[in-house]
């Protein structure tokens, strides 16, 4: 099967190894497509770690764990990546990603931003 972040890798070769170690995602979108994944997974432990410190929603950890639970997740579109290299400190990466809640289907459009924290990929929040 493949990856839940549409990768043609499978999980274990491809998020399950940063849901492992976070240090495996070197690039943004890795990071971003791992997070997705996690999301899917309802892996709050690794959303958390990943989440930047300074924007980390702890407080709202069980919600966002109930509420990923509660969709039916559908596919990640990656529209955009800027900069977010391996040799980069920040950059965005511009997605879409579909779910099924209450019958229908949604989406979630973010531009979110990153930025490496003691050398590893963390998600920061919306990109402005």
């Amino acid at each position: 099967m493949n990856c839940y972040c549409g990768s043609l890798k499978t999980y274990s070769e491809c998020c399950e190894k940063a849901h492992k170690d976070s240090r495996q995602a070197v690039t943004a979108e890795q990071l971003m497509r791992s997070r997705y994944s996690a999301f899917v997974l309802a892996n709050g432990e690794y959303l958390m770690h990943t989440h930047h410190v300074s924007t980390r929603p702890v407080k709202e950890k069980k919600a966002i764990v109930a509420w990923a639970k509660s969709v039916q997740w559908i596919t990640l579109e990656v529209l955009e990546t800027f900069k977010g290299l391996e040799n980069d400190t920040e950059g965005t990466v511009t997605f879409n990603a579909y779910f099924y809640e209450n019958g229908k289907v949604d989406s979630i459009h973010e531009k979110s931003a990153f930025v490496k924290e003691n050398n590893h990929w963390k998600y920061l929040g919306l990109s402005h």
